[in-house]
């Protein structure tokens, strides 16, 4: 299947021009020779795992705290688009149906829009909000059928309705659907549902995206280009600094200084074999953004950057079976976060696209 160049973010939406941005940027080419013939073995076991593990109702989460989970459940879904696997389209299509219509059906009777499974733990409701309004954004568009495709716009649209009606007063967004306190790591999930909505012709104010840029940036520690999980308290990490890039980006932001420290904050994390920091509960979260701004950062960065994790990826983390190790979120959310990372260089998501 051809990549779906379909959609791009407008620079209207955001509160920078983008005329400074170079022609690599505007129209990155894929690059599928990083996708070598090991890595695409390891990306073929882990969607042929994730499509055997998927349950009934089309949901995925094989961890206690998680069965149901619209988050994981989403990243499934977005592991078969990054692979070009379009619903009811592909070799994975009905997976990718299935995904999608659980994440439909999790829409709250009480809260229009809010996408969140109730059953399982109460924290964090909104990354499950995020990341399957998320889905929605890069699936809109590639439904054949007329009634599926019409669903996944009107429940998009309540739910970007409500990420806007829950920023709060500095712009970003906490874990609950109200306006409260707000984090680093909630927020890049809203701002980049909204930017995918935004890709696929919703409209998202202006005002909306300022106050999501002026929030992000308090977050950065001047002292050394990352991200604090609060603006203006706390210390910089390397999973927070790789969400905080992407939300920049995904605002539209695409040079500057503020870009320029961030990006060499993160450098210092390139994965080898001797750099452990980044090898802790939040590995496939933070590589998950760390890998999308290195490739929206482009060259020399991104060539450096993606053939280390693709290698880390390949080395020791798959299993017989092809799901990927992770000791506490489970293998369903770290099969789907490996096959997102490792299929990047196909540039199929429009979220990846400028």
């Amino acid at each position: 299947m051809m990549p779906v160049n379909r959609r791009m973010f407008l620079a209207g939406s955001a509160s920078l021009l983008l005329a400074g941005r170079t022609t690599a940027q505007q129209d990155k080419a894929p690059t599928p020779d990083h996708i070598n013939a090991q890595a695409q073995q390891a990306i073929d076991r882990g969607l042929q795992y994730l499509a055997n593990k998927q349950a009934a109702d089309g949901s995925f989460g094989d961890a206690p705290q998680l069965h149901g989970n619209v988050a994981v459940t989403a990243f499934a879904g977005l592991a078969y688009l990054a692979g070009g696997h379009a619903p009811d389209r592909g070799k994975y299509g009905a997976v990718v149906t299935r995904a999608i219509n659980y994440v439909l059906s999790q829409e709250s009777g009480t809260t229009p829009g809010f996408l969140y499974h109730p059953v399982q733990s109460s924290h964090g409701p909104m990354y499950s909000h995020g990341f399957g309004a998320l889905l929605l954004g890069e699936a809109y568009g590639l439904a054949d059928d007329a009634a599926l495709s019409k669903r996944i716009r009107t429940t998009l649209e309540r739910a970007v309705q409500l990420i806007l009606d829950c920023q709060n007063a500095e712009g970003g967004w906490r874990y609950r659907p109200i306006r409260e306190q707000a984090d680093i790591s909630v927020t890049v999930s809203m701002i980049m549902a909204l930017r995918s909505a935004r890709n696929a012709g919703l409209a998202v104010p202006k005002a909306a995206v300022d106050k999501c840029v002026d929030y992000v940036k308090q977050c950065q520690d001047r002292r050394n280009g990352g991200f604090r999980y609060f603006r203006n308290t706390g210390d910089a990490a390397f999973p927070r600094s790789a969400a905080g890039l992407c939300a920049l980006y995904s605002a539209g932001l695409y040079q500057g200084p503020d870009i320029d420290r961030a990006l060499s904050y993160l450098m210092k994390f390139k994965p080898d074999a001797n750099n452990r920091s980044q090898r802790d509960t939040h590995f496939y979260y933070a590589h998950y953004y760390a890998a999308q701004a290195m490739w929206t950062a482009g060259d020399p960065r991104w060539s450096e950057w993606f053939p280390a994790i693709r290698d880390d990826l390949l080395k020791g983390r798959q299993t017989g079976d092809g799901a990927f190790i992770d000791g506490y979120f489970g293998k369903d959310y770290a099969t789907a976060m490996a096959c997102i990372i490792l299929q990047i260089p196909n540039n199929y998501l429009p979220i990846l696209q400028k």
